[in-house]
């Protein structure tokens, strides 16, 4: 039997690390096919990003669809359960854009593409 200590550890189970939270992010206005999702996060390697993929997954917040045509086509998105985590997610974004903001106004040479 798996036990956590605190409901934070079982939410950076599934959102923690690097990447996962940039991709359900991206995948919040819709449906992308991988190479949307590469494009969007260019940091990321393609085998890194299947990775995450294959484990968002597994813990349900992500759905994939594959299309049988030619050439294969396979598209990703936010299940039902995976929109609950929108309000995290939201809430690390403002944390994020009111963090850069402040380390700015300490003479920090840093930007934020999306503004």
């Amino acid at each position: 039997m798996k036990q956590y200590n605190l409901g934070i550890e079982a939410t950076l189970e599934i959102l923690g690390g690097k990447w996962k939270a940039l991709i359900v992010c991206q995948l919040m206005p819709g449906p992308r096919r991988t190479s949307e999702l590469e494009r969007l996060i260019p940091d990321i390697s393609q085998k890194v990003l299947i990775q995450q993929l294959r484990e968002l997954e597994r813990d349900g917040i992500v759905g994939r669809k594959d299309y049988n045509q030619m050439p294969p086509w396979v598209e990703y998105d936010v299940t039902e359960y995976g929109k609950t985590a929108n309000r995290i997610i939201d809430v690390m974004c403002s944390w994020g854009r009111e963090n850069i903001r402040m380390r700015k106004s300490r003479g920090e040479d840093i930007s934020l593409l999306e503004d």
